[in-house]
């Protein structure tokens, strides 16, 4: 996104895995400003893609991946049945409550990264056909979420220029106050 991460303290990789990952997040919360539920529900592409979707996506992503490192099951289960689910919201469910939701995970990432005792250390990717049979470090995990966010951080740009023209560069104005400034 168009946000600069400061470099990290001398030997702080986790700060700088940390800030990478809160950068690529934060191109996805921009890129619902100022925007209704419904607009925010919009498919303007042939894509199945909506800005509401990728929110709930990308929270329900973090908060698997979380529960894996931590040994845990994800807390929600998508089946063939309910994976529609996942892209878009339902019941309830709004774009303020999912925002405050995913911050929620972003924090409980954060401080068991923090705890972690190293960066080394290995959780076992989940028994399922298309994961290899093997363990991988919460180096990884950081640098999948990271993946993660900035693949659908693009799309949500994409996504964003398609419902009214508003691009990265004028919504981190929005975000930082200089609207109409220049």
């Amino acid at each position: 996104m168009v946000m600069h991460v400061s470099a990290e303290a001398h030997g702080d990789e986790r700060g700088a895995l940390l800030g990478f990952l809160e950068e690529a997040r934060g191109g996805i919360r921009r890129a619902l400003l100022g925007l209704t539920e419904e607009q925010a529900a919009k498919k303007p592409s042939a894509s199945e893609l909506s800005l509401s979707g990728l929110l709930k996506h990308v929270a329900e992503v973090e908060q698997s991946w979380l529960a894996r490192a931590k040994g845990e099951e994800p807390p929600v289960h998508r089946t063939e049945e309910n994976w529609h689910e996942c892209f878009q919201l339902v019941g309830e469910e709004t774009v303020e409550q999912q925002l405050a939701h995913w911050a929620e995970i972003a924090g409980q990432t954060e401080e068991f990264i923090r705890a972690v005792p190293s960066l080394n250390d290995t959780f076992a990717l989940p028994d399922q056909p298309w994961f290899p049979k093997e363990r991988v470090s919460m180096r990884w995990l950081l640098l999948r979420l990271i993946s993660e966010m900035d693949r659908h951080a693009g799309h949500a740009d994409i996504i964003r220029e398609s419902l009214d023209g508003r691009t990265a560069f004028e919504l981190v104005a929005v975000e930082q106050g200089y609207a109409g400034q220049s």
